[in-house]
């Protein structure tokens, strides 16, 4: 069996891209991954096991992992790969992501004080984000740069808004709402394209919650 990949190329320091067609005889089993590792194209990846995210591209025009797409399941003998669209271009089908990381690093998601594990069950959902940046290929609020750091930067959010410390609460829910919150248009593009099918209208709604109440109860404390 036979796939006509044509994949969006673009040399490294360049802005012109072009197209270019393999020809890949593929088994039942092979993924869009498998064909790339046998191709002179540049891409990312590592674990190869739908576990860290680095292999998203578009495919066929969906955000989607290469290591989770079967040739099999790709309809017709011409499959399209393109480098994601939200970030800039590196060459071929490698591009630069480091923007969700700054995004992080700016929002500083982290806990100054130990936190008690106690199976919540909205901070082992959120424990699930990849950050491949899928959701925010799809995103229509999200751009590089932008203050809206989309469900990329809400995933380790939610993670903290109910472990947080009493004193570092207020802050918390402060760069929620600033940089997810306000931007959000709720149009839930994100919903449907997560590779690890965390229930995203689910934890929106929750963390929305606990952020608003924790700034309820800051002012009744007052």
């Amino acid at each position: 069996m036979k796939k006509v990949l044509h994949i969006r190329r673009q040399k490294a320091g360049s802005n012109d891209a072009y197209w270019e067609d393999f020809i890949y005889e593929y088994k039942e089993a092979d993924t869009v991954a498998t064909a790339l590792m046998t191709l002179p194209v540049v891409w990312e990846h590592s674990c190869l096991q739908k576990r860290c995210g680095a292999c998203a591209v578009v495919i066929n025009g969906i955000p989607r992992l290469a290591c989770d797409t079967r040739l099999s399941s790709l309809k017709g003998q011409r499959v399209v790969i393109e480098p994601l669209r939200k970030f800039p271009v590196v060459e071929d089908l490698l591009v630069d992501r480091s923007s969700m990381m700054d995004k992080l690093r700016e929002m500083e998601l982290w806990l100054n004080d130990d936190a008690v594990p106690d199976g919540e069950k909205m901070a082992f959902e959120a424990s699930k984000c990849l950050q491949c940046g899928l959701c925010l290929e799809v995103c229509p609020n999200f751009y590089v740069g932008g203050k809206f750091g989309g469900m990329a930067a809400m995933a380790p959010t939610a993670r903290l808004l109910n472990k947080a410390p009493e004193d570092q609460q207020p802050e918390l829910s402060k760069i929620y709402d600033q940089n997810i919150y306000e931007g959000c248009a709720k149009s839930l593009a994100c919903r449907n394209i997560c590779p690890a099918q965390i229930d995203i209208e689910n934890l929106l709604v929750k963390s929305a919650a606990a952020s608003i109440w924790k700034i309820f109860r800051k002012k009744r404390k007052i």
